[in-house]
């Protein structure tokens, strides 16, 4: 179907159904904009909860032999209080319960959906000149199975054996192992985790197939693979990364749910013997070690899915407020098109500790070092954008340049990762820690925060409050480096990443001279508690945000125009906030995405969709046939 055939239809759907109901238009709603608000909203709802799960396990690191605040145990009944915790303290059981959701919850929950979901399914159709995503019904059952996977997943907290505990990754035989005391396994919490799984991934499944569909077959006329927006090729890539990547997990999950509830063993070797029950009664003959390369052949891509929606949002608010053309934008494209491919051929650096042999793991180590030279070149090419620029230092663009340093200490600090000699000794340390979030935290939230920052005005009709984004910007940025970079020293002393009471247990052995480690365990602890009010103090920061968001929906100040930053891109041709089949006439596009500060032209942006002047040249402007169509 092509686009102006869509369009046609989409009128005419309008004439006929002016009013869907409440519940069709806000709730099941097949409309890619408000399926992208649903993805927001509800991202950012569980993206609160991880941040609470993370802030209770800071208060165990930080003062182990103290009982949690009632400020922060007011999430759960006492009857839960009494099960987890001992005496109002946090327990190491409890602590790996809170590790393991908050990994989970985090990464499944809130940064992909926030990333892909909400901002691709709202900004790519608008971008590409689409009315609509390719299977609306497809994005309604994508949005409801997220939804669903993670309300099983969150729901488990309040069963019998609480919520799963074999730490994000839920390796074998662990995971297998876990709430073995449940009589009926489909109500143990770690499988509750798997059937959440299962239905997460899934979503993205339906949610990737949606969005590469979209891009090759509806953009408009004139819309060529060069035209579009580097959002739309970061889209076009993470779905293929989701594509690819996400069923091997699928299986896993599935195998994985098969040995605890069927007794299978695709994972459970021969010979197992536990403390309770001695010689563990399996059929055996699984292995472990394919559990891992399954889960990380999804877990490297997963970390480029995370990434690439956050790269997006920074490479279309930087040239519009620096008034200048993307810089390297073809260097761009070819970049991220070959970090897709890498992102495939790198998964075994998370394995390094299993034994692998030299010539294995000298492969991933030269593969791992090529992933990072696309990365350099799209940082590069963002930072090169910001020179000469005439920069409007509005709210989105505060938080986008911030992302630029963030994500570069994130990037770097991988770099000594990727050799096996020095992740010998600082695997499963707080470096690891450190950073995996500077990457993901400063750096993709930051990204995420600019994106909310730059379309709010086209979602709402209404700007955000300068004042408060200011409150909410310069805070996190503090209490984000005071949180991770910490970690980085910690982790080079030593320190576990698993550790509940934060190394406490060996100060009693600080003392003696001879114990070099409790030393060096004691010099650095005291971090622990300057990193703990940093998060405490970072949960503060996020309240003007929260405010900001949902004031302003009703008393910002209103936009002036549909496209009030003077922006070259399509969806600023729509109505604010774009109506049911998103533009007034069919869109058609004339030029590349970046038309900033043309001599040519008297004002310092060309759209990609004004119609070129009579007497222009006008065969390079006008509008070329999308070869997918």
């Amino acid at each position: 179907m092509s686009s102006h055939a869509a369009t046609a239809d989409h009128h005419g759907h309008d004439d006929h159904h002016h009013d869907p109901g409440f519940l069709r238009k806000y709730v099941f709603s097949t409309d890619h904009k408000m399926i992208g608000i649903q993805y927001g909203l509800t991202a950012m709802v569980f993206l609160a909860f991880g941040f609470y799960l993370m802030m209770v396990m800071r208060w165990s690191i930080a003062y182990p032999h103290q009982p949690l605040p009632e400020w922060m145990a007011w999430l759960f009944s006492d009857n839960w209080k009494a099960r987890w915790l001992a005496d109002g303290k946090v327990t190491g059981e409890t602590y790996n319960m809170f590790g393991a959701m908050h990994g989970t919850i985090m990464v499944f929950l809130g940064i992909v959906p926030l990333g892909f979901g909400a901002f691709g399914n709202y900004i790519t159709p608008l971008q590409i000149g689409a009315v609509d995503m390719a299977f609306p019904r497809l994005n309604m059952a994508s949005y409801w199975m997220y939804l669903a996977g993670g309300l099983v997943m969150c729901a488990s907290f309040f069963m019998e054996s609480g919520a799963a505990k074999s730490g994000w990754t839920n390796y074998s035989p662990l995971a297998g192992f876990a709430d073995g005391q449940i009589v009926n396994q489909w109500l143990a919490g770690q499988t509750q985790w798997l059937i959440g799984l299962v239905l997460l991934i899934s979503s993205s499944l339906l949610g990737s197939v949606n969005f590469i569909t979209t891009i090759i077959n509806l953009r408009a006329r004139g819309m060529t693979w060069m035209r579009m927006p580097f959002f739309v090729w970061a889209m076009l890539v993470t779905g293929f990364l989701l594509l690819l990547a996400f069923p091997p997990l699928e299986a896993a999950g599935i195998m994985q749910l098969m040995d605890r509830v069927s007794h299978s063993s695709f994972f459970m070797p021969s010979g197992l013997y536990t403390a309770k029950e001695g010689l563990a009664d399996l059929s055996g003959g699984g292995s472990p070690l394919l559990f891992q390369h399954l889960f990380w052949f999804l877990g490297h891509p997963e970390v480029y899915v995370l990434l690439l929606p956050a790269i997006a949002c920074v490479a279309e608010i930087i040239p519009v407020n620096t008034r200048r053309p993307l810089w390297g934008y073809k260097s761009m494209v070819y970049g991220v098109l070959v970090l897709g491919f890498l992102s495939f051929i790198v998964w075994a650096h998370h394995m390094y500790l299993t034994g692998m042999g030299p010539v294995v793991s000298t492969f991933f180590q030269t593969t791992t070092v090529l992933i990072s030279i696309p990365s350099v070149i799209l940082i590069t090419s963002m930072i090169i954008s910001l020179w000469g620029g005439s920069i409007r230092f509005t709210p989105a663009m505060v938080w986008a340049c911030a992302f630029l340093p963030m994500f570069g200490i994130g990037g770097l600090t991988g770099l000594p990762l990727a050799f096996n000699l020095v992740d010998l000794h600082l695997h499963d340390t707080y470096y690891v820690i450190g950073h995996f979030h500077y990457v993901v935290a400063p750096g993709i939230l930051f990204g995420l925060f600019a994106g909310v920052y730059h379309w709010y005005p086209k979602i709402t009709g209404r700007h955000m409050s300068g004042f408060l984004s200011h409150l909410h910007f310069w805070p996190s940025l503090v209490c984000m480096n005071l949180i991770f970079f910490p970690m980085l020293t910690q982790g080079m002393a030593g320190f576990h990443r698993r550790w509940y009471n934060g190394g406490d247990a060996y100060l009693a052995k600080a003392k003696d001279s001879v114990n070099v480690f409790g030393n060096s365990v004691a010099e650095h602890i005291d971090l622990n508690i300057i990193m703990s009010w940093a998060a405490w103090a970072m949960a503060l920061a996020q309240i003007p945000f929260v405010i900001n968001l949902f004031i302003s929906w009703k008393t910002g100040r209103k936009v002036e125009s549909d496209n009030p930053y003077h922006a070259t891109t399509l969806e600023w041709a729509t109505p604010t906030p774009p109506g049911h089949g998103n533009f007034l006439t069919e869109p058609a596009v004339y030029r590349g995405p970046y038309e900033y500060s043309r001599p040519d032209c008297e004002e310092d942006y060309l759209p990609q969709w004004e119609e070129p002047k009579r007497g222009a040249d006008a065969p390079a402007e006008k509008p070329a046939t999308p070869s997918a169509h």
